[in-house]
């Protein structure tokens, strides 16, 4: 009994803690989309306020009317989306092969994975410009595409790592007993246990990639039509005023897909990240 009233009052303020916590990280959230529905006037008061009697929608208005918005919201959605399957299926390949098979510099690859998870993205910037170019690949997808896949592949692979070792091999012993092929065991059986984790490491996957502006802004140069949804932003920043009504819509609307993404995988997400602690 003693020991729950000692436990309780710092249960108490480890939630409070979280409260404020969380309430600190969804604030800057809640002001841009205030920002998005506020009128002009109220956004370039020297006076601010956390709420609006009067919201308006001229700044969603202005984001629509883009010539190019859809084309840049499909954009995104290609590259996030393919980056997202292909890596996925690598990923889960790759993280079979490292941890089911023995082969020489197994452990060599494996650290290999977390050095390029150390390396800054900038600092790759103007050589994978230069490899792009070389590759005949400036102003297209394929720009985008390439390099999110190996930035997204090496934490896909060691995080899919331990989700296929937690898998006993006794399991799959009984499976080639009972007649299945390697091939059998390996998507009727194998991929359904570490799918959990392919939908943990598809989220940060899409996340990075549907956010990307250092990427879009540095290989799609002259060819509009391939830019992605952050490029949708540059049009309301303006040399002498900058119109931020418009860059709080744009910023919300990117939003709302992300949010949509996860609320669909939030279930296997947090059993996926569940599992990878377990390993």
């Amino acid at each position: 009994m003693n020991v729950l009233r000692i436990r309780r009052p710092w249960r108490l303020a480890a939630e409070a803690s979280a409260l404020v916590i969380a309430v600190i990280v969804a604030f800057p959230l809640y002001w841009m989309v205030l920002s998005a529905f506020k009128p002009a006037n109220e956004i370039q008061s020297t006076k601010p306020r956390p709420w609006t009697f009067s919201p308006s929608l001229d700044s969603f208005r202005r984001v629509f009317e883009q010539q190019q918005f859809g084309r840049y919201f499909l954009n995104s959605l290609v590259v996030a989306c393919t980056v997202v399957v292909i890596s996925a299926l690598i990923a889960f390949l790759a993280a079979t092969a490292v941890t089911r098979f023995r082969f020489r510099f197994r452990t060599t690859l494996l650290i290999l994975f977390l050095v390029a998870q150390m390396v800054p993205v900038e600092a790759l910037t103007i050589p994978l410009f230069f490899q792009m170019r070389d590759f005949g690949l400036l102003n297209t997808l394929g720009s985008l595409i390439l390099p999110h896949l190996a930035f997204s592949l090496p934490f896909a692979i060691w995080m899919l790592r331990g989700f296929v070792k937690a898998v006993p091999d006794a399991l799959e012993e009984a499976a080639y007993i009972d007649g299945a092929s390697r091939t059998r065991f390996l998507w009727q059986i194998l991929f359904p246990l570490v799918f959990p984790g392919l939908v943990a490491t598809s989220v940060f996957s899409f996340i990075s990639t549907w956010n990307d502006f250092l990427f879009a802004k540095s290989f799609i140069i002259s060819d509009t039509s391939q830019s992605t949804l952050p490029m949708a932003l540059l049009v309301f920043f303006k040399p002498d005023d900058n119109d931020w009504g418009g860059i709080m819509a744009a910023s919300t609307v990117m939003t709302v897909p992300v949010l949509v993404f996860f609320v669909l995988v939030q279930r296997r997400l947090v059993s996926g990240l569940g599992g990878a602690v377990k390993d």
